[in-house]
């Protein structure tokens, strides 16, 4: 019996150090790759965190997304109310030719 439990306890001991010896070589590689990168991107820029928080970026982003919803609006009443076609490419022409002023001045 007591060869049994000394072959099991050396069984799970030797699984043991082979989880830990695969454990040790992925923590190696993560930090290999990771001194990699940091090689190579040392002289790049940083990256900002993403889109700008606060008050006045989510007015700005609201302040556009009303534009652009009011120009939509537009260019389904144009398509409703006009069948012919020039005045609907007109007002689309118009509508992308105004666009980037608008979002300038309300911006």
């Amino acid at each position: 019996m007591s060869k049994e439990r000394a072959q099991r306890r050396a069984e799970r001991e030797r699984e043991a150090a082979a989880r830990q010896a695969a454990h040790a070589a992925a923590r190696e590689r993560a930090e290999r790759n990771r001194a990699r990168k940091r090689a190579l991107t040392r002289w790049l820029p940083r990256r900002s965190g993403g889109r700008p928080t606060g008050i006045l970026a989510e007015r700005r982003r609201t302040r556009l997304r009303l534009l652009i919803a009011t120009l939509v609006l537009v260019q389904v009443v144009v398509w409703i109310f006009r069948d012919d076609w020039p005045a609907r490419l007109a007002a689309l022409a118009i509508t992308l030719l105004l666009l980037p002023l608008l979002v300038a001045f309300t911006a």
